[in-house]
């Protein structure tokens, strides 16, 4: 039946940034399809996705990590591996952003922004691959932007950073494909988050990006779930190296 291609039963997933937001929503969606799951967040704050994923009758962990402080990322995936046995799936989501005119970023953001986005996908994606390239199998989903596609505003850093994303995706997966890695690029477009919400009240700009936006509002953090199961699930199984768009028609406009 194709409905059991989606199904995640007996996996294990890893989603960074899960404490809130649409990384917390992505790991909700893995576990209502089957994926006990692990969050990743820098504040340690998951009691909220912890009493969600538990409702659903799967497992739940947590592990408290700085992702940009690279002596925090030293071992983390052997860690959580050994706390649960096995990792099938990873999504690279946590990040941040941060909004300046180019002559005036810091360079003490850019490299901080650079570090979480970037250099932290790469290193928990190959500390993964240890695990995975010996099974054969795994997913991988890294979270980009419609900044992968767009340079944006007055943020640099960011759209540098989501760039590299999707030419890592293409990257490995490139090297992994043939060794039972499947690795792909989600691009959310505008969605409501705690995050957001300086944007999407803006006076000025808040009303331009609606204006843009063909579906005429902004996303909602459960309707990125559907397309994060799809990736991880046996579904997505000849996909490799995409960056697919989800963003109300956004890049179509």
């Amino acid at each position: 039946m194709i409905l059991d291609l989606f199904k995640l039963d007996g996996r294990v997933a890893l989603v960074t940034g899960a404490s809130r937001g649409l990384g917390q929503s992505m790991a909700l969606g893995l576990a209502e399809a089957g994926a006990d799951i692990v969050a990743v967040s820098s504040s340690g704050g998951c009691q909220e996705i912890e009493a969600l994923v538990c409702e659903t009758g799967r497992q739940f962990w947590s592990f408290t990590c700085d992702l940009g402080q690279p002596a925090e990322r030293v071992g983390l995936i052997d860690r959580i591996v050994e706390q649960t046995g096995r990792l099938d799936i990873l999504v690279n989501n946590a990040g941040n952003s941060q909004r300046h005119p180019p002559e005036d970023y810091p360079l003490s953001e850019w490299y901080q922004l650079l570090e979480i986005h970037l250099n932290a996908s790469f290193d928990l994606s190959q500390q993964a691959s240890k695990h995975m390239l010996p099974r054969g199998r795994g997913k991988i989903i890294n979270i980009g932007s419609v900044m992968s596609f767009e340079g944006g505003l007055n943020i640099p850093a960011y759209a540098a950073a989501k760039h590299g994303l999707a030419g890592l995706t293409k990257s490995l997966g490139n090297s992994w494909g043939k060794r039972g890695i499947n690795v792909n690029c989600i691009c959310p477009g505008y969605f409501e988050t705690s995050m957001s919400h300086v944007l999407q009240d803006d006076p000025v700009r808040g009303p331009q990006i609606l204006d843009r936006i063909p579906v005429g509002r902004w996303g909602q953090p459960d309707e990125l779930a559907g397309l994060c199961v799809f990736l991880a699930s046996d579904a997505s199984n000849y996909m490799h190296g995409s960056t697919i768009a989800i963003d109300g028609g956004w890049l179509a406009r």
